[in-house]
């Protein structure tokens, strides 16, 4: 698995842990409102990962767009896919939005390589 996108995850789990094991209620409950969120609905899993995608994008955060990345290519979006949704997305947020461009065309590329190996 690439370093990349292995210390994102690792990260990630490692810290969800702590926070939920901290029992805050506003804190689980929003872990579980965002988990629901992104359920099958009357949009499908992938068009909410690249609508998510989107908005961590305008938004400028990067573990987001690096979360919705990964969900994304699981869920069998395609590199043309994510390019258009991050094409809508620079285009929202403008130009200050291109270094997280970049960053998120880097962990989609470790995303490839994984599925390479």
């Amino acid at each position: 698995m690439s370093k990349l996108v292995e210390e994102f995850n690792e990260y990630r789990s490692r810290m969800n842990e702590k926070l939920l094991a901290d029992n805050n209620k506003i804190v689980k409950r929003i872990f579980n409102l965002d988990t629901n969120a992104y359920a099958e609905g009357a949009l499908d899993v992938k068009t909410k990962e690249l609508l998510g995608l989107v908005a961590s994008t305008v938004l400028r955060c990067d573990d987001c767009i690096k979360y919705h990345l990964e969900t994304s290519y699981k869920e069998g979006v395609t590199k043309e896919e994510m390019m258009e949704a991050m094409g809508i997305a620079t285009l929202v947020g403008g130009t200050i939005v291109i270094p997280h461009l970049r960053r998120a065309y880097e962990f989609w590329e470790a995303l490839e390589s994984n599925a390479s190996i």
